[in-house]
């Protein structure tokens, strides 16, 4: 259920080995940061986006399946969460989780078929 949820979709524009560190990360209703670190690891691809003053001091860490588009030139990753929806998303702790499989499907979950009906 949730194996596309950590690829990048075919027409997001990702292309592999892009460094999308310093990009701004856009929700469907507002900014929400800027890319810290990425993956494009074929079937765990994803994003950890340092909030900045949005959620104070936190990281929150999309999957690669949530990115609709990526546009290299203004620097922007756009993904198709609301704000909200990744704020409630599972608490993420880089030191403990970005290797955590437990978490991994915890989150795949969670971003998975709930929002919007369909499998990434």
């Amino acid at each position: 259920m949730t194996e596309h949820t950590w690829s990048y979709t075919s027409t997001s524009g990702h292309l592999a080995g892009a460094d999308l560190t310093g990009y701004k990360v856009e929700a469907t209703d507002g900014s929400i940061g800027k890319v810290d670190k990425h993956s494009d690891e074929v079937g765990d691809a994803y994003l950890v986006v340092d909030t900045g003053v949005w959620i104070f001091g936190k990281e929150v860490l999309l999957p690669a399946g949530t990115v609709t588009r990526i546009d290299p030139e203004d620097r922007k990753i756009f993904v198709d969460r609301t704000k909200e929806q990744i704020k409630d998303a599972p608490e993420f702790h880089r030191d403990k989780h970005l290797g955590d499989p437990g978490y991994r499907e915890e989150l795949g979950i969670y971003y998975g078929l709930p929002f919007g009906g369909r499998p990434f």
